[in-house]
């Protein structure tokens, strides 16, 4: 290969330059993103059961689907959660499975199997399949003095527009509040007409029909019935006639009570930007796009949109990935350049220019190769592959010192390049190989383990086989051409000896031989050096992924379960305000909070792989933060933290960074299992003494959370039959009183 390559070095070259080529264009087309991505192994089985307790949504609904979702054999783990009205049951596959489509399907039937054994008003059960996917882009729609509805109208603009976009797979909105038409009574006025609350969704519901009507059938033709009744606007139904039981007597629906049209009360999630209510919205990359792309797309278009749209709405981006990839990418073009420049420095003070600049450039050539191979073997730029291409950058350039080194010896002994190129490339391709190879080998566990951090870093090992191996054959190759053509080597005849006379090779044969003339102390030295090394690893910081240093930061809350949505929002805007007032960027100070936003009732949108979102519950929160530097991100989160913990008490807060690999909630979990639960709580309380006991601990809480009230109404069946009432009747009324009751479905063109 080496004598081929010199023999024919103008196709040598052209072949060179192809690859080069070939290598640059494959890097600006390569996928980019912030994480290699993984198998996300975990689903959601939701269900609600609107007004039962934890105890009964558990033993009527969670534990029928934890059963049925036992009998898959490919389930790992199962865990569920049971509030009121609420059932969460959430299943991890075992790592050995990596198409996951099948198990889902087989998931939704068993699912579907046991419907029909579910209570009559449950809502779902519902498959959540999609929890890995990742929503890069995170803006928020703000405007002041617009309701509700038109800021959820320009939002879905702005969806559609985004959706136009190639590189886009998904546009998720959040924090948009549902429109309610409000039927609101007097019960005394209701009980002068012999009505109960159910009695007028029933007739209410009755009136608003779309049901088909059947058809005529002529000699020619075929005719569709129609039915009117439906509402089409809120005055049909405030004019809708409801007959009284038990007579004839008819009044219209505004004589007794009063409709009007309003959003959901209370709201089940909540977004807020800078201070005013908002709408998120979260933009997912598609399998194999170009997250850089998508970024200049998607501000172009919002800086299109800022013009059309009039004064007072606005478009922020919270968080935008494709900057922190243009970051990233920029720092390993930066090392790149680095390493070049070091080799080189270190070639030239200790081989000479020639030398130096043969060494220096398999460097770049060898990276580009890699690329090329990286495109084949579809592998994109991310924090790993990136990571993985600055650890080769220190081990490709050893094969070209060697070779070199090996080429400069033989012509200063006195053979001609050719030749010398040929012998050299003979005596160590083997060599050369095998220890490129086992060099990779040293990153083949971390490819081979078989989990999510197994697959989240398996390109570790796929780039550095690939650099490494893209090294030996330009090594064997392209630097032997190289030495033959520039290399110059004065001749022995020219210079006393073959260079190995000088006074640093006579000191370096001096320390050898004495090495060798005291081998036992050598072998006693080596291994004390070995032992004093490896001891010194316990004072290295350990952390197997290391957080996301930067301008960008988050924070969770949790109120105490049971707290309404209302009091989350209300200590939401306290901290906002103490934001706004101690730590926004302004014109008293230069360096703090430039954007936050909040999201209210967790379901917030997933911007990493890192991110380990928040259930959807009235008393979670999350709040993204960009700061002005990264500087100040770590001390806004200093000043953050204190403030929670001296202002509110009762909430958890943490703020902190992102990770790199796959989500962990809790550095440290403890699980503990008992039928018994008074004595599980007993045995719960004595851990969590001993955890608060030990250093460096904080935020200990459990995932059962704390005990809520609740108020029983007991119904005395005797007396109530005396009244003509049914239990349906009092949990009815006591329900629309307090809560609000569905009656029916408002449709407005394709809007519910």
């Amino acid at each position: 290969m080496t004598a081929l390559s010199i023999a024919r070095n103008r196709v040598t070259f052209v072949a060179l330059a192809v690859v080069a080529m070939a290598g640059l264009i494959t890097y600006s087309q390569l996928p980019r993103n912030l994480d290699p991505g993984f198998i996300v192994r975990f689903a959601m089985v939701m269900t609600q059961f609107p007004g039962a307790s934890p105890e009964r949504v558990e033993m009527l609904i969670t534990d029928k689907i934890e059963k049925a979702i036992q009998q898959m054999p490919a389930v790992k783990v199962i865990s569920s959660v049971s509030k009121t009205g609420t059932s969460l049951v959430s299943l991890q596959i075992k790592p050995e499975y990596k198409d996951m489509r099948p198990i889902w399907d087989d998931l939704r039937r068993k699912v579907e199997q046991i419907r029909a054994t579910l209570p009559a008003d449950v809502i779902g059960p519902t498959v959540f399949d999609d929890l890995g996917d990742v929503y890069g882009i995170v803006m928020t729609v703000t405007g002041d003095g617009f309701s509700y509805a038109e800021l959820k109208e320009v939002a879905d603009q702005v969806r559609d527009e985004i959706l136009r976009i190639n590189e886009v797979a998904k546009v998720e909105l959040y924090g948009a509040q549902e429109e309610r038409i409000f039927i609101e009574y007097n019960n005394a006025r209701l009980s002068q007409f012999g009505l109960s609350p159910y009695q007028l969704v029933g007739l209410i519901a009755s009136q608003n029909i779309i049901n088909p009507g059947g058809a005529v059938n002529t000699a020619h033709e075929r005719i569709v019935l129609e039915p009117t009744g439906n509402f089409e606007s809120v005055q049909d139904l405030k004019r809708t006639v409801i007959q009284v039981p038990g007579s004839r007597q008819l009044v219209a629906l505004q004589d007794i009570a009063t409709v009007s049209r309003g959003y959901i009360d209370p709201p089940q999630t909540m977004v807020r930007a800078m201070g005013l209510d908002a709408i998120g919205l979260g933009v997912s990359l598609r399998s194999g796009g170009n997250i850089t792309t998508l970024g200049e797309n998607v501000q172009v278009l919002l800086q299109r949109l800022q013009e059309k749209y009039p004064i007072g709405i606005e478009f922020e981006i919270q968080y935008f990935l494709p900057q922190r990839i243009d970051e990233t990418v920029d720092s390993f073009i930066n090392n790149l350049l680095q390493a070049v420049a070091m080799v080189l420095l270190v070639m030239l003070l200790t081989l000479g220019l020639r030398t130096g600049l043969l060494v220096a450039s398999l460097i770049p050539m060898a990276i580009v190769s890699a690329f090329l191979f990286m495109g084949v073997f579809d592998i994109g730029l991310d924090q790993v592959s990136l990571a993985s291409l600055m650890i080769a950058l220190g081990l490709l350039v050893d094969n070209a010192i060697v070779m070199s080194e090996s080429i400069l010896v033989m012509v200063k002994r006195g053979m001609d390049r050719v030749p010398a190129a040929v012998a050299a490339a003979r005596e160590l391709r083997t060599p050369l190989l095998v220890s490129s190879l086992t060099t990779a080998a040293a990153f083949l566990p971390i490819f081979l383990a078989k989990s999510e951090v197994g697959e989240f870093t398996a390109s570790i090992f796929k780039v550095v086989t690939i650099t490494l191996l893209c090294s030996w054959v330009l090594a064997m190759t392209m630097t032997p051409l190289l030495c033959v053509i520039f290399l110059k080597v004065k001749r022995p005849d020219q210079a006393a000896g073959d260079g190995t006379d000088s006074a640093f090779y006579r000191g370096y044969r001096s320390f050898l031989q004495l090495l060798l003339r005291h081998r036992a102390l050598t072998l006693i030295a080596t291994l004390v050096v070995f032992v004093v090394s490896m001891a010194g690893f316990a004072y290295v910081p350990q952390k197997f992924f290391p957080i996301l240093t930067g301008n960008f930061f988050y924070g969770k809350l949790s109120l105490p379960v049971g707290s309404p949505i209302a009091r989350t929002a209300a200590v939401m805007a306290k901290l906002e305000r103490f934001v706004d007032r101690e730590l926004k960027v302004g014109p008293e100070r230069a360096e703090g909070v430039v954007r936050q936003a909040s999201f209210i009732g967790g379901n917030e949108p997933v911007f990493t792989l890192g991110y380990s979102q928040s259930r959807a519950s009235p008393e979670t929160a999350m709040m993204m933060f960009t700061a002005s530097s990264a500087e100040a991100a770590a001390e806004l989160m200093a000043k953050l933290d204190a403030y929670c913990l001296r202002e509110l008490p009762d909430v958890e807060a943490s703020f902190q960074y992102l990770a790199a690999g796959p989500p962990v909630q809790n550095p440290i979990e403890i699980r503990i299992g008992c039928r018994d639960h008074k004595q599980l709580f007993a045995i719960v309380d004595r851990v969590k003494e001993q955890l608060r006991q030990t250093a460096g601990t904080r935020n200990i809480s459990d995932n059962w959370g704390r005990w809520t009230k609740k108020l029983l109404v007991r119904v005395d069946q005797d007396r109530a039959r005396k009244a003509g009432v049914s239990s349906q009747d009092i949990a009815a009324s006591t329900q629309a009183m307090l809560s609000g009751l569905v009656s029916t479905q408002y449709r407005e063109g394709d809007k519910v």
